[in-house]
């Protein structure tokens, strides 16, 4: 099956968060399980640098795998190349599978699909999803009401979760809403540090209000003298230096700055070890639409404190962790509880949930299976 993916940005685009990582590894999984993948994608990494790519003809990143990186020339990923190379590999693919919703290739893919009669999944990654500091509420809507005149026929609206599902779906109600999570990457082995009577706490992600780390940093203000052990908060991820200094300054008001450490972006190894390094894992996002950080802590058996924004209710049935409302409060009390309960056995029962239902092998063949019945007119 050919499947052509168009995408604002691709990976190595860091920048913007964990759909880098999940779609690249979808698309990398599929053709591994036979298909003829093709990305089309821009160079956009942030709107201060571009990747440094080829950029005149399609890379190949693994057999039957190659990407089409086009030259962005404004904001995010406004690209003329891209809008000249779409209509011949649209014609050339048996499904489009369309990422993100409110960027430049959105209107061109969707007209694109309509016109050539292409079926379309269109996996918008949680910009659907509002929170009260949602913005451009208006111009969203707006937007949208042109995607749904845009719509082609054949099209498969793929949420990653039943949470993402019950919010996106609404806004589009004449499709057919499907849900097929993000897979993780499982490592071979998990080598965890000895505790050392401190509680290691970590917080992953983009530095984003939309993550809630304001409450978590309140909720940390309450722990001293409340846990009867030290405590220390490893803070990892990119994000607008000012926004940055904001939360460092929260820290110094609440007097814990020298608990509470900021070390930028973590990938690879580095991303391993503060995993390696961890008691608990904590994710106060107001809203997500998967949490890849969430399944990577637990593939690596680090139990998790999740907030009721994320769709990870799971983790409390399954054992490896709490599912908590998104107060300050709230959190600091379930890091309390979590400090008590035994947070290895946790984390491996973890990490065994997700070895069990979310690998992406098992993931590309669902997605497969979603683009054969769109194929053939069941969806």
């Amino acid at each position: 099956m050919r499947v052509l993916h168009v995408v604002p940005s691709f990976f190595p685009a860091h920048a913007y968060g964990g759909p880098i990582i999940s779609v690249y590894e979808l698309c990398a999984e599929l053709a591994r399980q036979g298909c003829d993948v093709r990305v089309l994608t821009t160079d956009g990494n942030g709107l201060g640098q571009v990747l440094d790519v080829e950029k005149d003809r399609p890379l190949e990143l693994a057999p039957n795998f190659t990407v089409r990186y086009c030259r962005r020339r404004w904001r995010h990923s406004v690209s003329p190349v891209l809008l000249r190379e779409l209509p011949a590999m649209a014609r050339w693919a048996d499904v489009i599978h369309l990422t993100a919703v409110y960027n430049f290739p959105t209107f061109p893919t969707l007209a694109a699909c309509r016109m050539f009669r292409k079926p379309v999944v269109w996996s918008p990654r949680g910009a659907l999803q509002r929170w009260q500091n949602s913005r451009r509420r208006r111009w969203k809507a707006a937007w949208e009401m042109a995607c749904r005149v845009l719509l082609p026929g054949q099209v498969a609206l793929h949420v990653t979760s039943e949470q993402e599902a019950a919010e996106s779906a609404p806004k589009f109600p004449r499709v057919r809403t499907v849900v097929i999570p993000n897979g993780v990457a499982m490592p071979d082995v998990v080598d965890h540090a000895p505790p050392n009577g401190t509680l290691r706490l970590m917080f992953l992600g983009r530095i984003d209000k939309k993550k809630g780390i304001e409450n978590l940093l309140e909720a940390c203000s309450q722990l001293n003298g409340a846990i009867g052990r030290c405590w220390e908060l490893t803070v990892a991820g990119a994000g607008d230096a000012s926004y940055v200094a904001s939360l460092q300054q929260l820290a110094d008001e609440r007097r814990v700055a020298g608990q509470v450490r900021f070390v930028g972006e973590m990938r690879g190894e580095s991303k391993a070890r503060l995993f390696a390094s961890s008691d608990i894992a904590v994710f106060p996002s107001h809203t997500e639409n998967f949490g890849m950080v969430v399944a990577e802590a637990l593939a690596h058996g680090v139990p998790v404190i999740a907030t009721k924004g994320t769709p990870w209710g799971g983790v409390e049935s399954h054992g490896c962790g709490l599912w908590v409302d998104n107060e300050p409060g709230v959190l600091s009390a379930a890091i309390q509880r979590m400090s008590r309960m035994p947070l290895r056995e946790m984390g491996m029962r973890g990490r065994d949930w997700m070895a069990a239902e979310f690998t992406w092998s098992s993931v590309a063949q669902q997605m497969l299976e979603l683009y054969r019945r769109l194929q053939s007119g069941e969806v």
